[in-house]
């Protein structure tokens, strides 16, 4: 029986495969989601064949899109996507200029 080392170290981050850190994860939970789909869509009469069918096509898909996410965005690259869709994409002034000046002016920072 083959044995695979998942972490190589203290300190770095878990590695299966080529897959690293979240994506650990986003691999796992999306296997276990198809698997639960499809046993549901078995007990409640859907045709085997059909059950067979989108199990394969789905797992297939996890797989496929999970490596290339890894290869696309690396290690933390959908953290960082996830907070560059918080920052604003616009700072809104609603005062003028002037204004700005003359607060700053009176309080002695310029």
């Amino acid at each position: 029986m083959k044995s695979y080392n998942i972490n190589k170290g203290i300190g770095r981050t878990a590695e299966f495969k080529g897959l690293k850190a979240q994506y650990l994860f986003i691999f796992a939970g999306g296997l276990l989601g198809i698997l639960l789909l499809v046993m549901i869509m078995y007990m409640t009469g859907v045709n085997s064949y059909a059950c067979l069918f989108i199990g394969l096509i789905g797992a297939s898909t996890i797989i496929w899109k999970t490596f290339a996410l890894n290869n696309k965005y690396g290690e933390h690259g959908l953290m960082k996507m996830a907070a560059r869709k918080k920052h604003p994409k616009y700072i809104a002034a609603r005062k003028s200029v002037r204004r700005h000046l003359l607060l700053t002016s009176k309080s002695g920072q310029l």
